[in-house]
């Protein structure tokens, strides 16, 4: 489709950052693995973990799909995960 690569890394701490009360903490790392596909990880101080995941799963799972849309303009898979 297109040749242009969207900063999925970028746009997930675009997110996440006013979410957190420690945006020092915030870390998010990017890979892209032999298929092509993008694993994003973010990791938050402890405290800032349930903010980010927020009640039953919405908030990481909206941002999720935030990465996945953006994704589908240049032909990515994402995989978005906080880790404890």
């Amino acid at each position: 489709m297109s040749d242009e690569t969207v900063d999925i890394a970028g746009l997930v701490r675009t997110i996440v950052e006013p979410i957190v009360e420690y945006p020092d903490d915030l870390e998010i790392t990017d890979s892209t693995d032999d298929n092509g596909e993008v694993s994003v990880e973010i990791r938050v101080n402890e405290e800032d973990a349930g903010k980010v995941i927020g009640r039953q799963g919405r908030v990481i799972k909206a941002i999720r799909t935030l990465a996945r849309a953006a994704a589908i303009r240049s032909d990515q898979h994402v995989n978005v995960e906080l880790i404890d």
